[in-house]
C-alpha cells in the first residue's frame, strides 16, 4: 500500500477527481446522486458488487457516458463543459481490450500518439518505454490479431499511458491476465503513482486493492457508502483486524438490510 511518502507533494493540487450529485438512470437508477473525491497522487480502489455502479460512474468520468445530473471535475477542469481538456489528462482501460488488430504494438501506440498530436520523436521514446516496461518489444511489430488476452490488454494499457496522462482509470484491469503479467501490469501502475499519477481502479480481486490501494471506496446501489483506508474501513465495519473481503461483504451487506427495512415497514 502507497502512502503519502511514496509520492510528489500535493497539497496545492486540486483534486484529481471530485464528482458530486452524480446520477445516471437506466431501467432504474444505476448511479444515484453520487459524490466522490480522489486526491492527487493516490491510488484509490472503487468496489462493489455486480450491478453497483461502478462502471457506469467511471464511463461518466472518462466522457464516454454523458450523465443525467451532476458535476465532474478532473484537476480542475469541468470535464462536462469542457471534455476534450479533461481527456488529454486522463487514460481509460477498460476490461475488454479495444485495439486495432490489424496494427502492431508499435504502429498502434504511433497511431495513438498521433490523435493526441504527440511530436513523433517522443511517440517513439514513449511507445518503445512502454513495451519495454510490459515486457511487449519482443512483439513490438507483430499484428495483435494473434495476441492472447493478456497480451492484448498490455497493448491496451501502453495505448492509455502513451500521452502521458494524470489521471488513469481502469475498470477490472487484471481480467484475463496470468500471474506473470497481472505482476507486470501492477509494477507498472505503482511505478505511475509514485511518480505522481492518480490511478482509480475497479476490482473483484479485493487482495489486489488491500495490497495497492491508499484509499478505498465501496458502493452499492449506485451510493458511496464507505470510504477510507483499510484500517478506517475496519473501524466502520466494527471488524478491526478482519482481511478486505470480510469488511466488504459486511459493509455491502449491511446496506442491503438498511434497504429492505422500509420495504418491510411499509408492509
Amino acid at each position: 500500500m502507497l502512502t503519502n511518502l511514496d509520492r510528489p507533494d500535493s497539497a496545492a493540487t486540486p483534486p484529481a477527481l471530485e464528482v458530486r450529485g452524480l446520477v445516471k438512470t437506466f431501467d432504474r437508477p444505476a448511479v444515484d446522486h453520487l459524490d466522490l473525491t480522489v486526491r492527487a497522487g493516490e491510488f484509490y480502489a472503487l468496489l462493489g458488487p455486480n450491478g453497483a455502479g461502478k462502471t457506469t460512474t467511471l464511463r461518466m468520468v472518462a466522457g464516454l457516458l454523458k450523465p443525467d445530473a451532476g458535476a465532474v471535475s478532473i484537476f480542475g477542469i469541468d470535464a462536462l463543459a469542457d471534455p476534450v481538456a479533461a481527456k488529454r489528462i486522463t487514460a481509460w482501460v477498460s476490461d475488454e481490450p479495444m485495439i486495432y488488430d490489424k496494427l502492431s504494438p508499435i504502429e498502434y501506440l504511433e497511431f495513438v500518439a498521433g490523435l493526441w498530436s504527440i511530436p513523433p520523436d517522443v511517440a517513439e521514446h514513449r511507445a518503445h518505454e512502454l513495451l519495454d516496461w510490459l515486457e511487449l518489444s519482443a512483439h513490438a511489430n507483430q499484428r495483435c490479431e494473434g495476441f492472447s488476452k493478456g497480451m492484448r490488454q498490455k497493448v491496451a494499457l501502453a495505448g492509455a499511458l502513451v500521452h502521458d496522462p494524470r489521471l488513469i482509470i481502469l475498470d477490472e484491469p487484471l481480467t484475463g491476465l496470468d500471474a506473470g503479467s497481472a505482476r507486470i501490469v501492477k509494477d507498472v501502475l505503482l511505478q505511475r503513482v509514485r511518480a505522481g499519477v492518480t490511478i482509480i481502479m475497479t476490482t473483484h480481486i479485493l487482495e489486489v486493492a488491500e495490497r495497492m490501494a491508499e484509499r478505498i471506496g465501496v458502493i452499492a446501489g449506485g451510493r458511496l457508502i464507505a470510504e477510507g483506508t483499510l484500517d478506517e474501513l475496519r473501524a466502520h465495519a466494527g471488524k478491526a483486524s478482519s482481511s478486505l473481503e470480510d469488511v466488504f461483504l459486511d459493509l455491502v451487506n449491511q446496506e442491503a438490510g438498511d434497504r429492505a427495512r422500509p420495504a418491510e415497514n411499509a408492509a
